[in-house]
């Protein structure tokens, strides 16, 4: 995946990335938590009545140059960019949310990288569960301890990846998925349905979460929390709260306009952490 006007130190600065770059896992890893800590997953677009562009021009420019976020197609797409720029061999891969009570079709992407002949995944769009830094493929049943999160990787019955998070004491699955290699052109039905349908979480509710090194911040509808080393403050945010909140926040600039078409429903609260490619 290329776009025409990516520049690697405009990336690397809206990332806050520093230090030696190469084809390597040191690499790897520091870039996908920088970006994870200074991009935010977020819908607004969605909110706005807007179909998200999958250009990958248009991406590089909405993230990089206006310094907003994305979900899973533009935040993974902007670091699948980046590995290009840097050499380092990818491929996207469609999994399949299981956060929810029915089966779903595959509709979430996430990239498998390849360094030094084994293969990373890598995900930096699945909402407030999603992987903080990559995960080995060979890292089988094992619990994989990352900063305040703990994940594992296992094989289910089909013999597909299936990732599962620790909550509360208890597994929870996040999604499966398997080596088939998809195009980015494959995403594009996915991508709509996010966008558009009634049933689509990015539909139905605002949504925004921003890793950090001591845990994460989520605004779901009208409620935000922030977590911090295991401990979590939640508050209620009215609406005309909402814009001074995503700059202080999230570093997002937004003007909430009284006939936008923003999506802010009091009533009905969606539960972030499936916030990826529904």
């Amino acid at each position: 995946m290329k776009a025409d006007n990516f520049n690697l130190q405009a990336y690397f600065s809206r990332i806050n990335f520093q230090g030696s770059v190469s084809a390597d896992f040191s690499t790897l890893k520091n870039m996908m938590r920088c970006q994870l800590f200074s991009v935010p997953f977020e819908n607004l677009d969605v909110q706005f009545g807007k179909v998200v562009s999958l250009i990958p021009e248009e991406i590089y420019t909405k993230i990089v140059d206006q310094k907003r976020g994305g979900y899973c197609y533009e935040i993974n797409g902007l670091f699948a960019m980046a590995l290009g720029e840097l050499g380092i061999p990818y491929q996207f891969v469609a999994a399949r949310p299981m956060t929810y009570p029915s089966r779903r079709p595959k509709t979430h992407m996430v990239i498998v990288a390849s360094v030094n002949g084994e293969k990373w995944l890598c995900d930096l769009g699945f909402g407030s569960y999603t992987i903080r830094e990559p995960v080995n493929l060979n890292w089988l049943d094992q619990d994989i301890k990352q900063d305040f999160d703990t994940f594992r990787l296992s094989r289910n019955p089909r013999q597909d990846y299936l990732l599962q998070l620790l909550d509360n004491g208890v597994w929870k699955d996040l999604y499966e998925f398997n080596l088939c290699p998809q195009e980015w052109i494959d995403f594009e039905p996915a991508n709509y349905l996010n966008s558009t349908h009634k049933d689509s979480i990015f539909v139905q509710s605002l949504m925004v979460v921003l890793h950090t090194p001591e845990g994460k911040k989520v605004l779901s509808g009208d409620r935000f929390k922030s977590i911090s080393e295991g401990m979590t403050v939640k508050s209620s945010v009215s609406k005309e709260e909402i814009a001074s909140l995503l700059q202080r926040e999230f570093s997002l600039q937004c003007q909430l306009e009284q006939d936008s078409g923003y999506r802010f429903s009091e009533a009905k609260q969606v539960d972030s952490s499936s916030a990826a490619g529904d």
